[in-house]
């Protein structure tokens, strides 16, 4: 016998009833792995930088504000944030010039684009510490690639100390990591030229306009979703950079490659201050996190407005 659900309110409820809790029972896991995962490491990490946290010293000590006071008030600090924002500054703007330029001639038809577009992913298939390795021995001054094949076609005379010089050794760490992720660049902007359609070149082209009018007028304003991605990201990479500079210089020479994510590492676990680390890593996410809001206000497409 068949029972009409729309003249049993009580039937409803209890049907309503249950869907929530099913709900409830189907999210609750996936809750509980991001409490667990995101929200408490962040809570904790800040009660951490408000507090005198340290394996030095048993005694703990709520600190309020002193530890960004002092963080804030330290030359070293001011000085591995610059670091950071030269490694930054250099980084995006080679990357992204290299990978539009790679994109854009691998978005053009020619024999063997598939196996070129294969053999530019191989540098990102590269683990990390894999790549600071084989960058440190290319580097090398006595039995390094570079230098010999610099001596063979005679651009140099002499071994040249690449990772011996504070400022020399902070744009090889870039060269090594520029080498690592410009397969990234190259992907998100093929996808992006992807789906530029090829009408609007061929009635810019009747009107008129040449390769870099297009590329001005079209092709530049249509990847600024693309872009946008792409600078946020990896502006919260090249701040997160360690394994890299871990393995080919140790922050060295001179605390040369002492970049923020470095510097972080060093108070936390070298000096095993943790309160101070935390309230470094939080500082270093609010500068993170206003370039981020620039990039949008800059990068802010018509669709937004």
């Amino acid at each position: 016998m068949r029972i009409d659900t729309h003249k049993n309110p009580l039937r409803i409820r209890t049907a309503e009833s249950q869907e929530r809790r099913l709900a409830w029972v189907l999210v609750l896991p996936s809750i509980l792995l991001i409490f667990g995962l995101t929200i408490y490491p962040v809570l904790y990490s800040f009660w951490l930088s408000l507090n005198n946290v340290s394996l030095l010293n048993p005694v703990r000590s709520f600190a309020g504000l002193n530890n960004y006071i002092e963080i804030l008030s330290s030359q070293a600090f001011w000085a591995a944030l610059g670091r950071t924002f030269y490694f930054v500054l250099i980084s995006l703007s080679v990357q992204t010039v290299a990978g539009l330029t790679f994109a854009l001639v691998l978005n053009q038809p020619f024999y063997g684009r598939g196996f070129v577009r294969a053999l530019i992913l191989l540098p990102w298939a590269i683990p990390n510490i894999v790549n600071g390795v084989m960058w440190e021995w290319i580097l090398n001054s006595s039995y390094g690639a570079l230098n010999g094949i610099l001596l063979q076609i005679g651009i140099i005379s002499e071994p040249i100390q690449w990772l011996s010089k504070p400022w020399l050794a902070l744009n090889m760490v870039i060269l090594a990591d520029t080498w690592k992720v410009i397969p990234l660049y190259v992907i998100m902007f093929l996808a992006g030229l992807q789906t530029i359609p090829k009408d609007l070149y061929e009635a810019a082209r009747i009107d008129g306009s040449g390769v870099w009018r297009s590329f001005f007028s079209i092709t530049l304003p249509l990847l600024k979703p693309i872009l946008l991605v792409i600078l946020v990201l990896r502006t919260m990479q090249c701040f997160g950079v360690f394994d890299i500079v871990y393995i080919m210089t140790k922050g060295g020479p001179a605390d040369g490659t002492m970049v923020i994510s470095f510097f972080t590492y060093f108070q936390t676990f070298g000096k095993l201050n943790f309160g101070m680390g935390s309230a470094i890593s939080f500082l270093v996410a609010f500068v993170v996190l206003s370039i981020s809001l620039v990039y949008m206000r800059l990068l802010k497409t018509d669709e937004a407005d």
